[in-house]
């Protein structure tokens, strides 16, 4: 908007501070509806809580994949791919090395176990945290088939203020779940899109898949849709 205040203006189209300032007011003068801007609030919290779960996940799988990989070279026949703590410990007790290449792989090994435990016991004490700052919203999130905490904060966090989105329609593109249409001449199709809110629309995919595997409206919804779908191939196969 305040573009075109800029390119509409008869002498100050320059883009410079001064100018910025001047077509950002008079473009939210202008227009009706614009949201207010509002100081940080709980959404801040959950957003930042979530936040450090995401890294402290990535941690975590970054340190298990180093683990992994060091155990392969001194247990025999290797390590299995899904590799808990106590089970690596269990496994790097089970090890004698021999000179000092070995010795120095077991006390690595030693070292990224601890670098585990340490990240579980971490990942352990912020999923409280975040459980705590989703039930102080009062939420009905978590009355939904699939929504835990974590995925309820993830929601919250950036949502923010959920009379942003009037209806589903306006939250859709906001999370990336709105197909984006693709359509060439007659034929129709539509694609899936890669734009919105990436948090957003992960949330929502944890969401769908948990559905779609218990007896819930969700996965009768989609249910009806593959057969649909089937039903709509056979018409155009005849």
């Amino acid at each position: 908007m305040s573009a075109r205040v800029r390119l509409l203006g008869a002498t100050r189209a320059g883009k410079n501070d001064g100018n910025d300032a001047l077509s950002t007011a008079i473009a939210g003068l202008r227009q009706c509806g614009l949201r207010a801007v509002r100081g940080d609030d709980h959404s801040t919290v959950l957003r930042l809580l979530v936040g450090r779960y995401d890294d402290l996940v990535s941690l975590r799988t970054q340190a298990a994949c180093r683990l992994h990989a060091v155990l392969r070279e001194v247990v025999a026949g290797g390590a299995p791919l899904r590799l808990s703590a106590d089970r690596a410990a269990k496994l790097l007790g089970s090890v004698h090395p021999e000179g000092l290449v070995g010795l120095e792989r077991k006390q690595l090994a030693a070292d990224l176990l601890s670098d585990v435990r340490r990240l579980d016991r971490e990942l352990m004490a912020i999923k409280v945290r975040i459980r705590d700052a989703v039930h102080t919203t009062d939420t009905s999130l978590l009355e939904l088939h699939g929504v835990g905490p974590i995925v309820a904060g993830l929601t919250l966090a950036y949502v923010g203020d959920p009379a942003r989105f009037p209806t589903a329609a306006r939250f859709a593109p906001h999370n990336g779940t709105a197909p984006i249409e693709a359509s060439s001449g007659p034929r129709k199709r539509h694609r899936l899109n890669p734009r919105g809110n990436r948090k957003l629309n992960h949330a929502m995919h944890l969401i769908a898949v948990t559905q779609i595997r218990h007896d819930t409206a969700g996965r009768v919804y989609y249910q009806g849709k593959l057969a649909e779908a089937r039903r709509r191939k056979k018409r155009c196969a005849r």
